[in-house]
């Protein structure tokens, strides 16, 4: 008989690696444990575990079945959360977006939480693609990413516009184009996109590529890049969401451009999915935030 405690109790042993650890996280005895996984690979008619001694490794079924088990569980706090759609204050709201806009959206439903104890929400971080795996998934129920996703199961539509920010160190004095091929260019996941949108609109005669300017580094962490701006390694171009919520401030500045340019926000869900009213709450009221506030002034040391 199909008993969903058995699958909880094999997806914990699986991500604790142990017996003991499980039994105490469940609050259950070893042997209750030993029991459930029993009764577990009868009910599948196949061996989830290899043992070797105390210690333990997933058969090919039992792979199978821990990436089942999560799924199955996925589905199913998708499906209990989804029927609590009416209230705008309770409920679990679950998010993933790029680091970019995480840095301030995560703080803002913070806030919304401590004004809401019976909100709950569950953020994650990831790269755009990430994202869109994990709503086919059912890990979340919406994803904010930074391009457009084409994909017969999702629904992908604007949902909010960021201006893009030059960020050169605090004691750069240039502003054309050949000394900022002088100073060299931080990359990042979208670095390359977001620069040369910028650069060609603001330099429409001498821009050609990125490829000619001196890169001076990568990283993932779009929250470290400033930190290489900073120390006078090179320039980068980032959302003004990260800009704002850089601890760097003092060490950069933004260099003021005659055109703007928006970096374009998508929000992300399975086709045809409703959302509960508190996802539009926490989605429009940090987009209403954003669009009324002006810039903050980005303190320079010079």
């Amino acid at each position: 008989m199909f008993n969903a405690q058995y699958f909880r109790t094999y997806i914990t042993l699986v991500e604790t690696g142990s017996f003991t650890r499980t039994a105490r996280r469940l609050d259950m005895t070893q042997p209750g444990v030993s029991q459930h996984i029993r009764k577990l690979e009868v009910y599948l008619g196949k061996s989830l575990l290899q043992r070797q001694g105390r210690s333990f490794t997933l058969t090919d079924a039992g792979r199978r079945a821990y990436d089942y088990a999560l799924k199955l569980f996925a589905e199913h706090e998708q499906f209990r959360h989804g029927l609590d759609d009416d209230s705008l204050d309770s409920g679990e709201c679950r998010i993933a977006s790029p680091g970019s806009v995480g840095i301030m959206f995560y703080p803002y439903i913070l806030g919304q939480q401590q004004m809401q104890p019976n909100l709950t929400v569950n953020y994650s971080f990831a790269f755009n693609h990430e994202i869109a795996n994990d709503l086919l998934n059912g890990r979340y129920d919406v994803g904010i990413v930074t391009e457009a996703i084409k994909h017969p199961e999702l629904k992908c539509s604007v949902w909010h516009h960021e201006p893009l920010c030059l960020v050169v160190p605090a004691d750069f004095t240039g502003s054309t184009l050949s000394e900022l091929m002088g100073l060299g260019f931080i990359n990042y996941y979208d670095g390359i996109n977001h620069a040369t949108t910028l650069l060609k609109i603001n330099y429409p005669e001498e821009f050609r590529s990125m490829s000619y300017f001196r890169h001076q580094g990568f990283t993932n962490q779009v929250s470290m890049v400033l930190d290489a701006v900073a120390r006078g390694l090179g320039f980068t171009v980032v959302s003004r969401l990260v800009l704002e919520t850089s601890p760097w401030q003092r060490q950069v500045k933004e260099l003021k451009l005659t055109s703007s340019v928006d970096e374009v926000l998508y929000l992300l869900q399975r086709d045809g999915a409703t959302l509960p009213k508190r996802y539009e709450k926490l989605l429009s009221g940090f987009r209403n935030q954003r669009t009324q506030e002006r810039p903050p002034s980005i303190p320079v040391t010079v």
